[in-house]
């Protein structure tokens, strides 16, 4: 009677860990991306809003997707540059939404040689200081910058147009409180400025998968 009560425990225990391990899997697996996506989502952050409303898209905050050891990870500048766990990107971001986008002639330019490099240029801005005032340095540094960044330096492809600040509509009142509160009365109209709109609706791009 004992020997049947040990197995049977023992079966529970084997499927519990085995239903655990799919489980911890599939977070990863369900997903079909390849290194050096780019991945946009609408933040949550508190100057969410007024960059909506400045650049005319629901999008404001986006990264670059790698994959380390089966494993999915957006590197993104937030409070610092760094490596954020794929799944933990997606929930932090408003309704879990996500479009991820991909160069139309990845096959040819993301060589694994290609994706060394910009991991490599990625490097040097890893745990810099996210950039509040948007400036175009590599001081401190904001998302859709490092992304347009890694790309220019590694491959020497531009996605989507630098504007200057004067570009954006700054009319609305919530991006003027921002921008009061950001700049006071000088506020920097002729900074170089690379915003996720000018990326997602870039024409090199195309979307391959979105939530």
């Amino acid at each position: 009677m004992k020997s049947k009560l040990f197995l049977i425990v023992g079966l529970l225990l084997l499927f519990s860990c085995s239903n655990s391990n799919n489980e911890s899997s599939s977070i990863d697996a369900k997903f079909h991306f390849q290194n050096g996506d780019i991945i946009f989502q609408t933040s949550t952050s508190n100057q969410s809003k007024a960059i909506q409303l400045a650049t005319s898209s629901k999008y404001s905050h986006m990264g670059v997707i790698y994959e380390q050891e089966g494993k999915f990870f957006v590197y993104e500048a937030v409070q610092t540059v760094r490596l954020t766990p794929l799944q933990d990107w997606i929930n932090r971001g408003k309704d879990q939404h996500y479009i991820v986008k991909r160069l139309n002639n990845s096959k040819e330019l993301l060589s694994a040689e290609a994706l060394k490099k910009m991991k490599q240029i990625g490097e040097k801005f890893k745990g810099k200081p996210y950039d509040i005032y948007f400036e175009w340095s590599d001081d401190r540094i904001y998302c859709s910058e490092l992304v347009w960044k890694i790309y220019k330096e590694a491959l020497g492809i531009e996605i989507g147009e630098v504007e200057k600040l004067s570009d954006f509509n700054l009319s609305h009142e919530a991006v003027k409180a921002k921008m009061k509160e950001r700049y006071g009365s000088n506020i920097p109209m002729d900074e170089l400025v690379i915003s996720p709109a000018a990326m997602f609706e870039s024409d090199r791009l195309r979307t391959i998968d979105y939530n």
